[in-house]
C-alpha cells in the first residue's frame, strides 16, 4: 500500500473511532438505566468497535514503516495481524456475552423500557449503518484490509442492533423477560460470526492463500504474442501487496532484451486489468513443442 493510502486509513479510522465511542457510550448508558441485557451487550459491541479502530490505528502504523535491509518486503502484514487481533477480541467479547445471558436467564431482570431507550436505540442504529457503508467503501477504495474487517465488525452490530431493538418492543408488549437473555445470546452468535469472517480473512494471508484465479493471469499473458505456454502459475498476499510468479515458455531464439521488454509489458497488463499493486516475477523458459508437455 501506498504511504498516502496509509495517511487515507488512519484518517478514516479517527473518524470511525469517534462515531464508535458516542455510539457505545448512549448504548451501555441506557443499558445501565434500563437494566437491559441485550443493549448493554450491544453497547459492548459498539465499544469493542472503538477499541478495533484503536489497534487498526497501532497496525497500520506499524505497516506504513518504509522497507528496511531486514524487511524487504515491507512491513506490510502488521495490518494483517491487526486485523488477527481484533478477531481475537471479537471471541473474547462474544463469550463473555453468552455467559452473561446464562446468568441472567437463571436470574432475570425486568428491562425498564422508555420512549428514550429506544429513540436512541434507533439514532445509534442509523449512526452505525452510516459508519459501516462509509467504511467498506472506503477500505474497498484505498485496498485496506483492516477497514474492510472492521466494517464487517460494525456491519454485525447494525443486525444485532436490529435485535434488541426488536426485543425492547416486545418486552414493552408484554413478552416474556427471558426474551431479553435469548437476543443476548443472538447477539453473541453475530460477534463470534463476525470474529470468524475476519479471522479467515486475514489468515488467508499470512498463510499465502491464493488471491487471484490463474486462469485470470493466464489468459492476459497469453494475449501476448511472443507467449507460447504459461504454466505453475502462482499469487499469494492481499489486494493491496499482491505477488504473483509464473513460469513462461518463449520461442528460444527470443533475445534476452526482448525477453526483458515482455515480461515489463505482461507485469503492466496485469496491474492495468487485475491489480495496479501487483508485483510479477516470470520465470523464462524455451519453448520446445515436442518438449513442452514434459516441462509442465
Amino acid at each position: 500500500m501506498k504511504k498516502d493510502n496509509y495517511k487515507r486509513v488512519k484518517q478514516v479510522l479517527y473518524i470511525i473511532l469517534v462515531a464508535n465511542i458516542i455510539v457505545a457510550l448512549l448504548k451501555i448508558a441506557i443499558g445501565l438505566i434500563t437494566k437491559s441485557a441485550s443493549l448493554l451487550s450491544d453497547g459492548i459491541h459498539s465499544l469493542s468497535d472503538a477499541s478495533s479502530n484503536i489497534v487498526g490505528l497501532v497496525g497500520i502504523c506499524l505497516a506504513s514503516k518504509p522497507k528496511d535491509k531486514e524487511h524487504p518486503y515491507g512491513h506490510n502484514k502488521f495490518e494483517t495481524l491487526s486485523g488477527l487481533f481484533i478477531s481475537g477480541m471479537l471471541f473474547i467479547v462474544g463469550g463473555k456475552i453468552v455467559l452473561s445471558a446464562i446468568n441472567r436467564l437463571k436470574n432475570p431482570v425486568i428491562p425498564k423500557i422508555t420512549i428514550l431507550s429506544l429513540i436512541i436505540l434507533i439514532v445509534t442504529l442509523l449512526i452505525n449503518i452510516l459508519v459501516s457503508i462509509f467504511e467498506y467503501k472506503k477500505g474497498k477504495e484505498l485496498n485496506s484490509l483492516i477497514l474492510i474487517s472492521d466494517s464487517m465488525h460494525t456491519r454485525s452490530d447494525i443486525y444485532v442492533s436490529i435485535g434488541v431493538l426488536i426485543t425492547l418492543i416486545g418486552i414493552k408488549f408484554g413478552v416474556p423477560v427471558y426474551i431479553d437473555s435469548i437476543s443476548s445470546l443472538i447477539v453473541a452468535g453475530f460477534i463470534i460470526h463476525a470474529a470468524y469472517e475476519i479471522y479467515k480473512e486475514n489468515s488467508g494471508v499470512l498463510v499465502d492463500r491464493v488471491v487471484v484465479d490463474t486462469e485470470e493471469i493466464k489468459a492476459i499473458v497469453l494475449d501476448f504474442e511472443q507467449v507460447k505456454d504459461i504454466h505453475k502459475i502462482r499469487s499469494r498476499g492481499s489486494q493491496n501487496n499482491l505477488y504473483i510468479d509464473m513460469h513462461i515458455m518463449v520461442d528460444p531464439d527470443l533475445t534476452i532484451k526482448d525477453s526483458h521488454d515482455m515480461v515489463h509489458d505482461i507485469e503492466d497488463a496485469i496491474k492495468v486489468n487485475l491489480n495496479q499493486s501487483a508485483q510479477v516475477i516470470a520465470h523464462l523458459e524455451p519453448y520446445i513443442p515436442n518438449e513442452s508437455v514434459t516441462l509442465k
